[in-house]
């Protein structure tokens, strides 16, 4: 499985290798997957919710009256990506980045626009944790956002739109973009909410001297998810700090405010990651002790048997030896007699251990 990964993040290096800076390389896995792309244009009064079935047609949103989130799942479109890139008049650098699935959650800051990159986390069916990344660009009236395929966490969001309540129809697109990232991070409680059940389990389990075989992997598997967690949501809170403390023309002061509320929320996951760290390394130790009680349990026993037979070897071996002149040999009950001390001697010692509680 290591081999496996190592190969794929240097493949993913070599498709870089030798690249005009600029060049759109996609970095994740190919499919046959078709663009899709929907849009919500909005105001306060209207909204109108469409699926757009040519790229060419997300250009007539960027110069509206009106607000507009345009989503667009399938990074392998580099051509379409490409296209809607000189309808926004986006960087070179910034679509680059956008198909690079493996780029670290950052944040550019432009003439006019916002560039952002996080990671999107969720279980797939198999409970294995899935990190997808989502490039999301901030316009005066419209925000767009990548996705590497379909499906996502903006259920919610959708339905605020659609419903029309609250303050997400009545304010700028950076309360839009607002409303998109603070979706992405409330879905990171969910994601830590799995893990610390995990790990409570698994602690559990442990306490009560119920290690399974493979328990040891399953602490090693929960510690790399811990790790890719911890990798994908700590640079988020580097992001929004410079969101909340910059001065961009695009951030309106009383969205500011929101803002802080997501590194808040950000301020707790990542306080909670670092709990759940230690005490996988916690679980470790305790698996650790609890193999070494076993072998410990294992070894006093051996050692309370040695004890107890090693004085009846020695009168057998005595008594084995071949001299002709022993006293006891020529006794009439010597067999007996000694087979009665051996005896003794056995309850002797049981009795002895089981006072010193050794048994």
């Amino acid at each position: 499985m290591r081999k496996k990964t190592i190969k794929k993040r240097t493949e993913n290096h070599k498709k870089h290798t030798g690249k005009a800076p600029g060049t759109l390389v996609y970095t994740g896995v190919k499919t046959d997957k078709l663009l899709q792309i929907e849009s919500f244009d909005y105001t306060k009064e209207t909204l109108n919710e469409r699926v757009l079935t040519n790229i060419e047609e997300a250009k007539s949103f960027k110069n509206s009256n009106s607000v507009t989130w345009v989503n667009i799942d399938g990074l392998n479109a580099i051509n379409e990506i490409e296209n809607i890139g000189k309808q926004y008049e986006l960087h070179p650098l910034v679509l680059e980045d956008i198909v690079n699935t493996t780029q670290r959650p950052k944040i550019d800051e432009y003439d006019d626009y916002l560039f952002i990159v996080l990671k999107m986390l969720y279980y797939d069916t198999d409970e294995n944790i899935v990190i997808e990344q989502v490039s999301f660009v901030l316009g005066e009236n419209y925000v767009l956002s990548f996705q590497e395929s379909e499906g996502d966490v903006f259920d919610n969001v959708r339905d605020r739109l659609r419903i029309g309540n609250g303050r997400i129809r009545s304010l700028k697109s950076d309360y839009l973009l607002y409303a998109l990232i603070d979706a992405v991070v409330d879905n990171y409680f969910s994601i830590i909410e799995t893990l610390g059940n995990k790990i409570e389990d698994l602690e559990t389990d442990l306490f009560a001297g119920n290690s399974r075989e493979n328990i040891n992997i399953e602490v090693q598997q929960l510690k790399r998810e811990i790790l890719k967690v911890r990798r994908a949501i700590f640079p988020l809170r580097e992001i929004i700090n410079r969101v909340e403390k910059g001065e961009h023309t695009l951030i309106y002061p009383k969205t500011i405010t929101y803002y802080r509320d997501i590194y808040d929320h950000l301020i707790q996951v990542s306080e909670n990651i670092d709990i759940y760290r230690e005490m996988i390394w916690s679980l470790m130790d305790m698996y650790m002790t609890t193999i070494s009680n076993k072998m410990n349990e294992v070894m006093k026993v051996l050692t309370i048997m040695s004890s107890i037979f090693i004085p009846l070897t020695f009168l057998a071996g005595i008594y084995g030896m071949n001299f002709e002149y022993i006293p006891e040999l020529q006794h009439r009950n010597g067999y007996f007699v000694l087979l009665a001390v051996m005896l003794v001697i056995f309850i002797a010692l049981l009795i002895y251990f089981k006072r010193k509680k050794w048994l």
